[in-house]
Formats: structure tokens, sequence, C-alpha cells
């Protein structure tokens, strides 16, 4: 699978572009500023139906505009052409449609065209809090388990009801626990699935991890990526108990899976503590890695693979090493950005990578060397 054409319309700068790509390595050059990462973002949209970077859709529509458009080709080695368009006007919903026809459900899709992005904002994983942590570990199973995603959209709605509840009891001094226990009942039920799933992932995930890990570091560390969470300790009935004063107090459902969380660790210690930036930075490279190698693994073909400025502060012989790495047979279809097009160009002097590059420049993209 590989993305063969792209073409957007008012998306973010872009006022417009047509860009036809290699089926392996595909790099945009230009300032900051110029809308590199914009590009990669049109791609990460036509796979999760969002934004990496905003979760409001009408905030990607250029200034001045009343719409913005993106539609993708991809491309099969066993199949026809597939298409997915998205389209978001400023007064209408979004329109998201695959081979041309309206999702019912945008969740639907999700998994159809899976995609990897590594990006600066990885470190948030590590310096900020568990909810993004938990969207890393919810997302990398959504894409192969749709039944997953299906758990955990009516684990998170359940949870939405159980919380106002809570609410309107302490609004009208009034508790009726037969409607609390119908929320509860659903909660158990979803969470004790994800709970599950989530720990089966982790022991198939942390090796791979462990293992990219020190092909990008080269180092000797010890790292791990281990599951922390309540359920270890007792089923979801009990917390659900044991915590429903604390829970009538503060309105809110404070026991669940939406409050586990992933801690890694470096030499045994926590790596936000102990890592240095180097060690850090090879710490999310390697995981959006696994991430990829673990998906191949379960769908049983390549993930695209976004790589957004993750050159900055690696030497010559680290960039040279991560783009042989990626540009070997094992990964499939790969987009690059970089400020330095000098450097783009030097690391496909000794090498026989089938590529293209391009320009970007206040929004406009144009090819500049292929291969």
């Amino acid at each position: 699978m590989y993305l063969k054409e792209l073409r957007l319309a008012n998306f973010k700068n872009c006022e417009s572009a047509e860009l036809t790509f290699s089926e392996k390595l595909n790099c945009f050059v230009g300032l900051n500023g110029a809308g590199k990462t914009n590009i990669l973002d049109a791609i990460y949209y036509l796979s999760f139906c969002k934004s990496y970077f905003n979760s409001v859709d009408k905030l990607n529509i250029r200034h001045d505009q009343d719409f913005f458009s993106i539609h993708g080709t991809y491309g099969f080695d066993n199949k026809e052409n597939e298409s997915v368009s998205c389209v978001q006007k400023r007064d209408a919903k979004k329109s998201f449609k695959f081979n041309k026809k309206e999702y019912d459900r945008l969740s639907d899709h999700i998994g159809k065209f899976p995609l990897v992005m590594i990006s600066p904002y990885d470190r948030d994983l590590i310096n900020e809090g568990s909810d993004l942590r938990r969207k890393f570990i919810d997302g990398v199973i959504s894409q192969f388990d749709p039944l997953y995603l299906s758990a955990l959209l009516k684990y998170n709605r359940a949870l939405l009801q159980r919380n106002m509840l809570l609410r309107q009891f302490a609004d009208n001094h009034r508790f009726d626990s037969t409607l609390l226990q119908l929320w509860d009942e659903q909660l158990c039920v979803c969470a004790s699935d994800i709970h599950e799933k989530r720990q089966r992932f982790l022991e198939e995930f942390r090796p791979i991890f462990q293992h990219y890990y020190e092909v990008v570091s080269g180092a000797k560390e010890r790292v791990e990526v281990d599951y922390s969470s309540k359920l270890d300790q007792k089923p979801m009935e009990q917390l659900l108990k044991d915590s429903l004063p604390q829970d009538t107090c503060s309105c809110y459902t404070n026991v669940g899976i939406h409050k586990d969380d992933l801690e890694f660790q470096l030499d045994g210690h926590p790596l936000k503590k102990f890592g240095s930036q180097g060690q850090q930075k090879s710490f999310v490279v390697s995981i959006r890695l696994a991430q990829f190698e673990y998906n191949y693994q379960k769908i049983g073909y390549k993930p695209i693979l976004l790589l957004d400025d993750i050159f900055d502060k690696l030497d010559d012989q680290r960039v040279m090493k991560l783009v042989r790495l990626v540009g070997d047979n094992h990964f499939g279809q790969v987009f690059i950005t970089d400020t330095q097009q000098q450097r783009i160009e030097r690391l496909f002097e000794d090498t026989d990578i089938n590529h293209r590059i391009f320009e970007v420049e206040s929004g406009h993209v144009n090819l500049i060397s292929h291969e």
C-alpha cells in the first residue's frame, strides 16, 4: 500500500497542490513555517479523519477561505486503486468519503490506511500528562482491532453519562443507585476487555521497542515501557464500589481504564527525570518505529511512515543511519521533512533508493528532484 497522489485546496497555508509520490522515499525541504509539516498533516488526515496537530477541523481552513479539501489516491500491488476524500466547509459538517461513498461513522475508516507519524511533539509522550500516553496505546491497537475501538468508544460514552449523572445527583441533592448501576455495568464490561487487550499489546510490543532502541541509539541502556492500571489490583466492579464516596463528592469517576498510564524507564529510572535530550529523542523515535513494526506484523502490510523534522539535533552519522534504516525494503513508503535541502540531497548521493524531493515555500510545493 502506498499513497500515489495527493490533491489539496485551502488546507492550512496551502492554496492548492497536486502531487505524485514515489513508492519509497518522499522528502519535503524548506524553511521553518513554509508548510512542509502541513503536507504531512494532510496525509495523516486521510488515515485518521483528523489533524495530527489541531482537533478543531474548521481551524485548518486557509485564512479567508470557505473550505478545505484533501483527496488521496492509494495504490496496491494486488488490487485496484482506492480513493479517500475529506472536505470541510465553515458552515457544514465534515464530509469524509472512501471510494466516493460517505461514511456513516468515521470510526469505520480507522485502520484502512495504517500510518505512523514521528514528530518533535512526540517528546510530549514523555513530558506531558497520561492522556497522551493512553492516546498512543489506543491509537496503535485501534488500527488493527476494530472491536477494541468500539469498546473504547462505548466506554467513553458510558463514562460521560456517568459523570453527568453524578453532577445531577449533586445539583438535585438526590442519589439514585439504580440509574448509576446502568452505566457502571457498561463501564465494567468494556473496561475488562480494554484492560486485557492493553496488557497483551504491551507484552508483544515491549521486545520490538527494545530492539529498535538499540538500533537507533547504538547504546547499551536498558529501556522499559510498563503498563500501570488499578485493574491489575481489583476488578472494575470493586474499584467503582470503593470509589463511590469520592466520586459523589467530586462529581467525577475517579477510577477506570481512563486513568491508566504508561511508565517509561531508562536503566530502572524514570526517563522524564533522568534521560538526556538525546536519550529521550531516541526513545520516542524507537517507540514510533516499533509501532510501525507492530502494526506491520498484525495487518500484514506496511503502514505509511511520516518523519517530521526529526533530524534536528542529530549528527550526520545518525541521520544517515536512520535514513538507510527506513529506506531498506523492510519499510514501505516514507515521507520526510527537513529544513536543509543540501543534507537531504547528500543523503541520496551514494544510494539507489527510489525517491522524490519537493521544495515547499509559502505553501507552494514543487518537485525539484526524483529518481
